[in-house]
């Protein structure tokens, strides 16, 4: 689950991670009470939505007066932001970070996440603060330091000092710093982080370090253990069709194809996804309803596939162990009366059953075509897509 920049901010003081003062704002005379309070210009207007590069959009801007403070707010609030990271489609501005300039000296990059390659904990860091790290890997992938942290162990002095050093850091902010990482690490622990990155991390003026922007993302298979987070959810900024679907239990990610996927297993799904493509058309969705699905559960899924009005056709693959074919062919049958099913749909069913299973989908009179196997479906799928079926 992803964060606002200003809900990182709030976790990043309780950790007494040093961050600029700074409020949110819902509307251009709460940006100008916050201005306010804060007590002298320059202040920073920040769009608040879950993507990278906002600058580059126009969604940052710095304010040098109160008249500039209505002036930004009034242009970013309700904007529709789009930066390499939200698509065309761009992101609908609804709330502002108003916060204090600092005097800057240097600006660096840090992040910490996990490495799955090698099951450990990476620190990066980079002397280049303030562009894309993607775009800096390409360019100049000597400027990234990368130190690993056996999560076991946690991290120990050297990896501070090898951060450090890597950075170049000046002896009068090594202290400061050290005590900063520490902490930044507890945090990503302590509350499951998949990513935590500030760019830029600044130096300032006056020889101390600060956080001028702050990414989190959390892995939401552990929200359980974080109530406290569960406020912070945003689903203003989730896709509508995976909001829907999470209030089912169905696993759901909206994709750029047209096929939907109605899939019990995530590893069946990625293979069936593989095989979509393979076979020359775009999977629309990753949708797995597990393998204790009901008949609920696939009406559901149909209904959501299909107000994604880019689906041409919509393939149900299903391996039949806990449940059934036949019980199962009776749902999907139930669920395609009641959802109105106005695309064709392609079921491949393997497992227990499976000949009563496709008995009872070749007599319901829908538009469901059967499959032998995955590869007839894949190929069935694609066909129909191109209108050649």
């Amino acid at each position: 689950m992803k964060i606002h920049e200003y809900q990182a901010k709030e976790l990043f003081r309780k950790y007494k991670i040093p961050v600029p003062d700074g409020y949110v704002a819902f509307s251009v005379e709460a940006a100008k009470i916050i201005a306010r309070q804060l007590g002298g210009f320059p202040v920073v207007i920040k769009a608040q939505v879950h993507a990278g590069g906002r600058g580059k959009g126009g969604g940052v801007k710095i304010a040098k007066s109160m008249d500039e403070v209505a002036k930004f707010s009034r242009a970013i609030l309700g904007m529709t932001l789009i930066t390499p990271q939200t698509g065309t489609e761009g992101r609908l501005v609804k709330k502002l970070l108003v916060e204090r300039a600092l005097p800057i000296e240097k600006e660096l990059y840090l992040s910490i996440l996990s490495d799955r390659a090698t099951a450990k904990i990476v620190i990066m860091a980079s002397v280049s603060g303030g562009i894309d790290i993607e775009e800096l890997a390409a360019k100049a992938p000597e400027e990234i330091i990368k130190v690993y942290i056996d999560p076991l162990l946690g991290i120990q002095a050297y990896h501070i000092r090898q951060v450090a050093f890597g950075l170049n850091l000046p002896s009068a902010v090594i202290k400061q710093f050290t005590g900063m990482l520490k902490n930044l690490y507890r945090l990503f622990v302590d509350y499951d982080c998949l990513l935590l990155e500030i760019n830029p991390l600044v130096i300032t003026a006056e020889e101390t370090v600060a956080a001028i922007d702050a990414k989190i993302e959390i892995d939401s298979n552990s929200l359980f253990r974080h109530k406290d987070i569960m406020e912070y959810r945003d689903i203003d900024e989730e896709d509508p069709l995976e909001v829907e679907a999470s209030k089912f239990n169905l696993s759901y990610i909206n994709l750029d194809g047209n096929v939907g996927n109605i899939v019990n297993g995530a590893g069946l799904a990625m293979a069936t996804m593989d095989l979509i493509k393979i076979a020359g058309a775009e999977p629309a969705n990753f949708m797995d309803v597990g393998g204790g699905a009901t008949a609920e559960m696939v009406e559901n899924g149909l209904r959501i596939i299909l107000k994604d009005k880019r689906v041409k056709v919509v393939l149900i693959n299903i391996f039949g162990g806990i449940l059934r074919c036949d019980v199962f062919a009776k749902g999907i049958v139930q669920a395609a009366k009641k959802t109105g099913i106005n695309v064709p749909v392609v079921v491949r069913m393997e497992g227990t059953n499976v000949e009563e299973g496709r008995r009872i989908l070749a007599k319901s009179g829908l538009n469901l075509v059967t499959a032998e196997d995955l590869k007839d479906a894949t190929q069935k799928v694609a066909r129909l897509v191109k209108g050649e079926e």
